[in-house]
């Protein structure tokens, strides 16, 4: 990576940004929008979200009010006249069933590249441009996602796209410079909320490969500075027992951080399913909108992880909680900090840094540790207890290194016999219809969990878990030659559900941890084989050390 080209382009991006007022769709077109999404005229509420207005909006909701009280008026005929539905691009790819997983993905990257397409938008698009070219997940999803990104970044290495990872992290950069954080995605409606921030770990990326690490730290110490002051929003001012949008002082003064979304109104893309939520739940209906939001802002849309009965999605309370991967990425965020101002010879903010990292990994272990579960888990803040939900967001603390080896032991014991399924490892021991629970697995949890358990020690877990989810997912590629956005590993045979919408394919985070996994380990999942395109010292391998864990276990 040229070091010089990245400070340039940051460089660019600070001087020429500004934070912009952005209309969403339910903003530009008003009852029409409220209309189209009640009344399901696309199945699939973020269709519409999406779509590309033929006309000035102010000019379609004039049409909209002139013509619907008109005898044999006909919505879906007006939208469709009014607004086109781009097809997914890419929705015409065949792949080749004779290919390996590995060729697949290697050429797959090029049908879910994106960009630049800030010159091809049309003035109304809720499409955030962005300035240099990106990795879209698949299906649906055809916009770059914030947490997706880090994992499809793994596989970009592998698959010699490193220029593609660094066009991403920039892409970054710049969206943190014009609104001050890194959104969801590059949506106008995802404005109000972020996603898990991994951008450190992205970081952490770029400065592996990079032949001047300190230059890049510095580089990016403006980006990290901007995504901690999102997260850490009025923190010092915070009275104990009391939260204010993303921070939670517990009544010891203790500083942990919470999910949130600064909207509560339903989410555009998921407007009527939002509704239907709170009439069912007998709650303040903005209430359970923020808590739907802010479950959207942790990845996990739903669980039981954030439901107060464990079943119903009305009585949802992400914000009730101090989840545990969240804390788990501001600790890694502080001292990927603490590491920038090092490397920008500014030793005493280097050292604040490394001590609110050290505040937060002994509030992590002594609010998130749950000794009689053996196991790290949500806390909610206002009962001043812990959830008891075992969940496998329980190996982030292993992960970014917060864990004591003991803590760690008695969390290998607890995945081993509650969440390790023939596929891989289980998302919750919970079976609610939601797809972020039994029986699905994900992608990102099986890399946290494989390297956070090698980091510990804990290699033969570690390889068993890679073994079967490798395993699971390339045996529905040699019967469907396609990468799936999640899978039932509890039953192999069946195919994923649950969700508000179906199961997509592509996939960018899929892709991206199986082609990190699938290296040169010829005995990893009967016999696929791996190799990587380019040279890298860091290459794993084989399992069961698939890759490095960014923090040493203390």
């Amino acid at each position: 990576m040229k070091v010089k080209v990245i400070g340039l382009m940051i460089a660019f991006c600070i001087a020429t940004s500004a934070v912009a007022e952005v209309d969403t769709p339910s903003h530009l077109f008003g009852q029409l929008f409220v209309d189209v999404q009640m009344q399901r005229v696309f199945p699939d509420g973020k269709t519409f979200v999406d779509a590309l207005p033929n006309d000035a909006p102010a000019a379609i909701v004039q049409r909209y009010e002139e013509e619907r009280g008109k005898p044999g008026f006909d919505l879906t005929v007006f939208v469709h006249r009014n607004f086109t539905v781009p097809p997914p691009k890419g929705s015409a790819y065949r792949s080749d069933p004779n290919e390996d997983v590995c060729r697949h993905i290697d050429n797959l990257w090029q049908v879910l590249e994106r960009g630049p397409d800030s010159a091809t938008l049309g003035p109304y698009s809720s499409l955030l441009p962005l300035p240099r070219p990106y990795v879209v997940p698949g299906g649906r999803f055809d916009e770059v996602y914030y947490w997706d990104s880090y994992f499809t970044m793994l596989g970009l290495d592998e698959s010699g796209r490193h220029d593609l990872a660094v066009s991403m992290v920039e892409n970054f950069v710049s969206l943190v410079n014009r609104y001050g954080h890194i959104p969801n995605g590059n949506r106008s409606y995802f404005l109000s909320r972020s996603q898990p921030p991994f951008f450190a770990s992205m970081v952490e990326l770029i400065v592996a490969r990079s032949r001047d690490p300190a230059t890049t730290y510095a580089a990016f110490l403006p980006a990290l500075n901007k995504e901690y002051a999102f997260w850490m929003e009025g923190a010092d001012t915070l009275e104990p027992g009391t939260a204010h949008r993303r921070v939670v002082r517990l009544g010891d003064g203790t500083l942990l951080n919470r999910y949130w979304d600064d909207s509560d109104s339903p989410r555009e893309e998921s407007y009527r399913e939002d509704v239907e939520t709170a009439r069912a739940s007998n709650r303040p209906a903005a209430e359970v909108y923020r808590d739907l939001r802010a479950a959207a802002e942790s990845g996990w849309d739903f669980s039981s992880r954030w439901l107060a009965d464990g079943k119903s999605l009305a009585t949802i309370n992400t914000t009730a909680l101090v989840p545990v991967d969240l804390n788990s990425l501001l600790f890694h965020l502080e001292t990927t900090l603490a590491k920038a101002y090092a490397a920008s010879r500014k030793p005493e903010r280097a050292a604040e840094f490394r001590a609110r990292a050290a505040l937060r990994k002994a509030a992590v272990r002594r609010y998130l540790w749950d000794a009689g579960e053996g196991i790290y888990t949500d806390y909610l803040w206002r009962e001043g207890k812990p959830t008891g939900k075992v969940t496998a967001a329980s190996l982030y603390p292993l992960f970014f290194g917060l864990a004591t080896q003991a803590q760690a032991d008695r969390v290998a014991k607890v995945v081993r016999s509650r969440l390790l399924k023939p596929g891989g490892l289980v998302t919750t021991t919970v079976q609610s219809g939601q797809q972020w629970d039994a029986p699905n697995g994900w992608a990102p949890l099986q890399w946290i969990a494989i390297e956070g358990l090698n980091a510990y020690s804990k290699r033969a877990l570690a390889q068993t878990i890679a073994r079967r989810w490798i395993g699971r997912v390339v045996t529905a590629y040699r019967n469907t030659s396609k990468l799936m956005e999640k899978y039932n590993v509890v039953n192999p045979s069946l195919v994923a559900g649950g969700g508000e919408y179906p199961g997509q394919d592509g996939f960018g985070w899929t892709n991206g941890v199986v082609r990190k996994l699938l290296v040169i380990d010829d005995d990893l999942a009967a016999g696929t084989r791996c190799a990587s395109p380019v040279a890298n010292d860091n290459l794993p391998s084989g399992l069961p050390r698939p890759g490095r864990s960014p923090n040493t276990p203390r």
